[in-house]
């Protein structure tokens, strides 16, 4: 219906198509609950991505039909990657406690703020059930807590968010930071921490502004961003592929999260087709979302006004005459126990993209040895 509306008009057109499949088709996946093998690469996902594929055949086939595919460039992007779900801890003192609605052993929803709990020796209270106290073999239900004497007063707040965790801590209290990185640096499923400049600088971490988190956002700034573990399994395809994180969700092992600095997570789809864009060219230069509207906005001849700096730039290497990316590497001090946050980027113009991120060896995409180029600060 829209797009012979579209041929009528004889205008220039953009024409949005979002598809629930395949991220939803991942998340729910049921093919190996509490499993990591097949994870997000069972049969529910293939049906998923091919269905994304069978509409994305439709909308070509409509071009075809219309006599409008040789004037129209089509843009294909997925916004994340994806990872199979992992609750598995030998740390964790909240794995070792009993659950109703848990596996054995295995992490409980919100994780971070019950181990946090624990070690700081502050109540928990969750904010998702009218501030009601956590204790026992209870955890909170949604995942995120508030920490301290005070539930409308808390010292720290956790807010899940899947392949991350956010912290906040209202105060500002930099014992209280030292305190809580401490406590995260001894758990196994942490890879890599990033603190709000204005804490300070504490060894094993990097600061918020490396990632480009420190703004002008009228919502709150983290003070800390705690980086989930990230491996891949055997799965038979390319590690990004089988990429395995742990998560912080209602979502049960086995399923598919996103969110965490996984290369599985990083390094996701995009194709361009079209009479503006090289054909049969293939590009390892690194572009995001923002990227495609700046992107269309040219092809298009369409001159706006920016608002703010992240704007995203012209996918020129996908056009006439390339472009050529700096690789960089980031790297924190050590922390007393060994660990160091270590972030691998590029650059493209005035454009940074962050390709993995965590403690070498607990992230997918980061091995051991990475951080030799450069240190954060330096």
């Amino acid at each position: 219906m829209v797009l012979p509306m579209f041929k009528a008009r004889n205008k220039p057109f953009v024409l949005v198509f979002w598809s629930r499949d395949p991220d939803g088709s991942q998340h729910n996946t049921g093919d190996s609950l509490n499993q990591i093998m097949p994870g997000i690469n069972g049969p529910t996902s293939m049906a998923g991505i091919r269905n994304a594929d069978n509409n994305l055949a439709q909308l070509r086939k409509a071009l075809d039909e219309l006599g409008l595919a040789a004037s129209t460039n089509i843009i294909i992007s997925a916004d994340h990657g994806f990872s199979t779900i992992s609750k598995e801890s030998k740390t964790s003192p909240s794995a070792k406690v009993s659950y109703d609605d848990t596996p054995k052993d295995f992490l409980p929803m919100g994780f971070l703020a019950l181990d946090l709990a624990k070690a700081l020796d502050l109540p928990l209270f969750d904010p998702n059930d009218k501030n009601a106290k956590v204790e026992g073999n209870k955890h909170p239900k949604a995942g995120n807590g508030v920490l301290g004497k005070d539930p409308e007063k808390p010292d720290l707040v956790v807010a899940t968010n899947g392949g991350s965790d956010l912290v906040y801590l209202p105060s500002k209290d930099k014992k209280l930071a030292a305190k809580t990185i401490k406590a995260l640096l001894e758990q196994d499923y942490v890879s890599g921490l990033f603190v709000d400049d204005q804490l300070g600088r504490f060894p094993g971490t990097l600061p918020l502004s490396s990632l480009n988190l420190r703004g002008k956002s009228a919502t709150p700034t983290p003070s800390i961003v705690v980086n989930f573990r990230s491996y891949a399994s055997d799965c038979g395809e390319a590690p990004t592929n089988c990429s395995v994180q742990v998560a912080d969700t209602v979502l049960r092992q086995g399923q598919g999260m996103h969110g965490s600095f996984s290369r599985g997570d990083t390094m996701n789809f995009m194709a361009a087709i079209g009479p503006d864009f090289k054909a049969g060219y293939v590009s390892l230069i690194p572009v995001s979302n923002a990227d495609v509207g700046m992107t269309a906005a040219q092809l298009m001849g369409l001159r706006g006004a920016h608002n703010g700096g992240l704007i995203g730039r012209v996918m020129s290497e996908a056009l006439p005459n390339g472009i050529v990316p700096f690789k960089g590497v980031e790297k924190s001090k050590m922390s007393e126990n060994g660990l160091q946050t270590v972030l691998n980027l590029q650059r493209v113009g005035s454009q940074r993209y962050f390709d993995a991120a965590g403690f070498p060896g607990r992230t997918l995409g980061l091995e051991p040895d990475a951080g030799k180029q450069k240190t954060a600060g330096k």
